[in-house]
This record gives structure tokens, sequence and C-alpha cells, in this order.
């Protein structure tokens, strides 16, 4: 089950809020509370007032890689390393450059080679899986290294003009050895400003680290295999605050996925590390958080699933209408939306 809607281009985010005169805490913030039904809007910056004392927001600490690779036709966006296999072998996407925007490209074969900038080689091993989309590809060299000199983030055609990664980086990212190759962007309006007045209103912080894979915006498929780490005080911080009445709130999808891939068969929160192919549904449930902060997802993406999850399709339904009525700002630069139990 999921929302479908028409998203108008209008309300498609062409660039960050700096760019249209805004800081990133100046963002709009549709507030959504399944135990009333209530829907009200305020600034990103209002948070602090929004949440109580004792609350726990869990928030991702992956950086943003620039993991675009552009050449004349074609453009190669690296993905997540293949589990189980070194750091060389990739999942990657390949995409068709059209004017300033990509469309998925279907050519290719295995055994094929693709030379890149800086004398590095691509060969394409195969597809993977039953994927059309994505293949599995070794770089002659180190990727990650190869990627910060020579990559841009990926952006797809509702964003006009490249950013600088900085721009695709939150307060939390931490430069690990590997990172993600979309920005985890629900953290995107966080700012230390912020985060300082959460913490002395008594908001509690804890990490998670969740290495998110490409977007799938044309094909709208669930997400496959991302790393992700639940360190043992993030799990027992959270075991705290719901023993104590408190919240657990997710900051992203990217964190409800680790969290919910980390519940044991008690409906613990344990530390747990590795890959996740863990899918939230509204079948599934959630059984480790009450809340999300999270964008705009596309019509039929399957980040709806797992919203319609915590906040049940009637009022996932009257949120996305109230945020089409209101004008709120779709994607990676856009507004803001809390779902609270």
């Amino acid at each position: 089950m999921t929302v479908d809607f028409t998203l108008p281009t209008a309300l498609e985010a062409h660039e960050p809020p700096e760019a249209r005169g805004r800081t990133r805490d100046g963002v709009r913030l549709l507030v959504s509370r399944r135990a009333t039904g209530e829907i009200t809007h305020h600034e990103f910056r209002d948070l602090p007032d929004l949440l109580d004392p004792g609350d726990l927001l869990v928030v991702n600490t992956s950086s943003t890689l620039p993991a675009a690779v552009r050449l004349d036709r074609i453009s190669v966006h690296f993905s997540t390393p293949v589990p189980g296999a070194d750091d060389r072998l990739w999942l990657v996407e390949l995409r068709r450059i059209t004017g300033k925007a990509s469309k998925p490209y279907t050519g290719g074969c295995a055994g094929e080679w693709i030379p890149l900038p800086g004398g590095a080689t691509l060969t394409l091993v195969g597809r993977h899986g039953k994927s059309e989309r994505l293949w599995e590809a070794r770089l002659s060299t180190d990727v990650v290294p190869y990627l910060r000199r020579h990559g841009t983030p990926i952006r797809y055609g509702y964003v006009r003009r490249d950013w600088p990664t900085a721009a695709y980086q939150t307060v939390f990212a931490h430069d690990r050895s590997t990172g993600s190759a979309e920005m985890p962007s629900a953290a995107r309006p966080f700012t230390p400003e912020l985060v300082t007045r959460l913490v002395a209103r008594g908001v509690l912080m804890a990490p998670i680290t969740l290495h998110t894979g490409v977007a799938s915006p044309e094909a709208h498929e669930p997400p496959y295999a991302e790393r992700y780490e639940v360190p043992g005080s993030t799990a027992a911080l959270v075991e705290h605050v719901r023993s104590h009445g408190g919240r657990v709130i997710a900051v992203g999808t990217t964190a409800v996925r680790a969290l919910e891939t980390s519940v044991d068969a008690s409906g613990h929160v344990r530390a747990s590390t590795g890959w996740t192919e863990h899918v939230v549904t509204p079948d599934r449930g959630v059984r480790a958080v009450d809340g999300l902060l999270t964008g705009l997802h596309e019509p039929r993406s399957s980040h709806l699933m797992m919203l319609t999850a915590l906040a049940g399709p009637d009022l996932l339904t009257a949120t996305y209408d109230a945020a089409l009525t209101e004008g709120y700002l779709w994607h990676e630069f856009g507004d803001a939306n809390l779902i609270l139990a």
C-alpha cells in the first residue's frame, strides 16, 4: 500500500534553500500526529518546541560521496560495494546524459570496460541479480579515494545545476572509509545552532550509520542491501528512552531501516552491524520507533510504504494532500515532514 498523487514540477526543489534566500533550518516543517489526526505547519527551526525532554532523535552519520563520474555520453553512479566482495567491486548504475539531466542507460555487456577520467578503468562484470538497472563492476583502483578526486554528487533532472559536495553533507556526517551514494537528506535542515537548542531542551541524540545506495527515481524499486551499524550505546539509549516513556524518533528512512533491522525476536533493539535488506511495510510494521522526521517522497515511492506503516494510510493521505495544497517543496533540498505516533 502506498500513496499515489501527481507532483507538480513547481513543487520540486531545484536548489538548496540557501540559494532561495533561506537558511538550512528555515525550510518548512509539516507535522502529522497519528494519535489525533492533527496536521500543523511550522518552520524546521521550531523543532525543539515540538519535541519533549527525554525524546530521542536517532541520526545517520554517513557522509555523502561525490558518487557520479561523468563521461561524454553516460554517467556512472557508484552505489555500494558488492556485499562480501573486495572494495573495488561495486554496484553501479549507468545513465545516459540528456542535456542537464540523465536517464537509465540500458546498454552495456558483461566484460565491457569503460575508460574513466584519471586513467582508471571500470569493467562490467555482470548484472546484479534480477536487476536490469544495476551492474556489478570492478574499478581498477580503490573506489572511494577515486570518487573523492574525480566524482561529483549524484543529481537528477529536477536539480538544474551542480552543487559542491559540501551542499550534500549533513551536520552529523562523519568522514568514514565509505559513505552514501546519495545524501541522507532528512538531516540536512539541522544546523549546529539548532542541535544546541535541542540539547538544551533535553532532547537526546544517538547515532547510527547506514550508507545509502542509489535511488531509483524512474522504477521506484525497493531498496536493496545497504551497509549499516547500530552501536551498542545507541541500542542501549533506545531501550532506556522507551522504558521511561520517551519517544524514539528516527531522522530519515535510513535510521528506521537500521533500527528495525536491529530489533530482536523479543522486540528489543540490540547492537548490530552488517548488510540489511529489511524493507518496512504496513504488514511488517515498526517496532523500534515512535516517529519519523523525513522529507517528502515521490509518488509510488517505496519509502511511502514505510511512512504508511508509521502514519497509517488515512493520515498519510491527508498529510500529502496538505503538502500539495500548501505548496511544500519535494526532494533532497525541499521541506520536511515530522510524523509522530
